[in-house]
This record gives structure tokens, C-alpha cells and sequence, in this order.
């Protein structure tokens, strides 16, 4: 029986969880961090899992409303080129954007309402990257699939959300990773940790995802050498809880 991309896809995306979570016991980042941490439950069940689906449901079929009404995918803009291409194509592009959005969200007052619940987490691992508030997931998940539905082959856009979920759930990583002089292309937990600690020298630092080029390029890059950040969080009390977190973001001003 053939298996299908979708399903090859999603086991890959299982199975490197489960290897995140094996390396994370045996070579922590932060020893003693526990696997079921505060909110674990919470990341898994509502944000990983049934956040995930339902807004893949909502921006899928805006995706297709869009395409009903242009036709823009009938152009087989970038179809025709080899399928590495294709990927490697929206990997680059869209890196670079989620780079600069990501930057723009912690130097405005507003989008940060919607991004600070991302960093509510006191001990980050391989499922921290999961807690994002909804609105922040659909427009960044809308301005990602949208091209890459319309232009390239269907293969990438199946292809895409399963490395962005691997290198999501790696970057955030409780892994004690040395990757030398790869840690300035290749981003990992050695810089990603420290974009979610609660340090004053690392805020506003370290905004890239998958490619860390984009840090060292724009002069965002930190990353000290024999540290480790000793806390990770927001100052303030974050409310516990999906709903809690999501209305959080709009609280009255003071």
C-alpha cells in the first residue's frame, strides 16, 4: 500500500518529537527541567493540537475562496520548476519575512499583545513554540501558505508545514546543542533559548527561525559565549489557561 505525503509527513513530524524529547533527558540545556512542565497540557492539547487543525481549516478555505475568485494558481507561476526549487524558493522568502514581522512584533505595542503569550513560558522545550496566540497564527500562517498554495506544487505546501513544525519544535529545544560556526546559518536552541530568556541583554535579539544569517546580517545576533540564560518568561503574571491567554491580549490599556 503507498503511503501518502501527508501521512509520511506527519510521522516525520511525530517521530522527531518524540527524538527532541529523548535528546532533551539526555542532554539537557537546563538540567532538571521537567518533561510536564506548567502548561504542558495546555501547549499539547489546545494549542498544538486543536488550535492547529481549526485555524488550518479557516486559512485553508480563505486560501481557496482566493483562488475561486482569481484563478491565480491556474498560472502555474512556479510549478513548472523542479519541485527543490519550489521549496527552497518559499523556504528563503518566507523566512526572510517571518524574520522582520517577528522583529516589528516586539517593537510595537500592538502586535506584541498578540505574540507576548509565545513568550509566557518559564521553562522552554520542544512544545513551547506551540503557544501562540490565534490571531498571530492567522496572519502569519495565511501570509505563508497563501503564495506557496497559488504558485508552487501542492507537495510544498505539505512539505513546508512539516519543517516548520520539526525546526519549530528543535529551535525551542531543552538540547545542550554546539553547532560551531553553523549556529550563524542555521538557527538552533543556542540562540533561540536566549531569545526567550528573561535577561535585558537578549531582548530584541535573535528574530530569526530557521535561517540565523538574518541576525547576524541586520545586527540582531546574541550570543554569548559560556552562558546560559537563568530564567526564561514574561516579568508580569501571565494568566494561565488557553482562554485566559488569549483574552489576555486584550486587556484594557494602562
Amino acid at each position: 500500500m503507498e503511503i501518502s505525503l501527508a501521512t509520511t509527513c506527519t510521522l516525520i513530524v511525530l517521530l522527531s518529537g518524540g527524538l527532541l524529547i529523548a535528546l532533551e533527558r539526555m542532554f539537557p540545556y537546563t538540567p532538571g527541567q521537567p518533561l510536564f512542565r506548567g502548561g504542558f497540557l495546555t501547549d499539547l492539547g489546545l494549542y498544538a493540537i486543536v488550535q492547529s487543525y481549526v485555524l488550518g481549516l479557516v486559512i485553508f478555505g480563505f486560501i481557496a475562496w482566493v483562488d475561486e475568485h482569481s484563478g491565480v494558481s491556474r498560472a502555474m507561476v512556479l510549478r513548472s520548476q523542479p519541485l527543490a526549487l519550489q521549496m527552497g524558493v518559499m523556504l528563503i522568502i518566507h523566512d526572510f519575512y517571518i524574520y522582520w514581522f517577528h522583529r516589528w512584533q516586539h517593537h510595537s505595542s500592538l502586535l506584541w499583545r498578540i505574540h507576548e503569550a509565545h513568550h509566557s513560558t518559564t521553562e522552554v522545550d520542544w512544545l513551547s513554540g506551540s503557544r501562540s496566540h490565534s490571531l498571530e497564527i492567522l496572519v502569519n500562517q495565511t501570509v505563508e501558505f497563501l503564495p506557496i498554495v497559488l504558485l508552487a506544487s501542492p507537495e510544498v505546501a505539505v512539505m513546508k508545514g512539516a519543517v516548520d513544525a520539526v525546526w519549530g519544535m528543535y529551535i525551542h529545544s531543552n538540547i545542550n546543542v554546539r553547532s560551531g560556526w553553523l549556529q550563524r546559518v542555521i538557527n538552533g536552541p543556542e540562540m533561540h533559548r536566549w531569545h526567550h530568556a528573561d535577561d535585558p541583554r537578549s531582548h530584541n535579539r535573535n528574530f530569526s527561525t530557521k535561517f540565523a544569517v538574518w541576525d547576524w546580517l541586520f545586527g540582531t545576533a546574541y550570543l554569548p559565549r559560556g552562558e546560559k540564560p537563568t530564567a526564561y518568561g514574561l516579568h508580569d503574571d501571565f494568566p494561565k489557561g488557553y482562554i485566559r491567554q488569549h483574552l489576555y491580549a486584550f486587556r484594557r490599556r494602562s
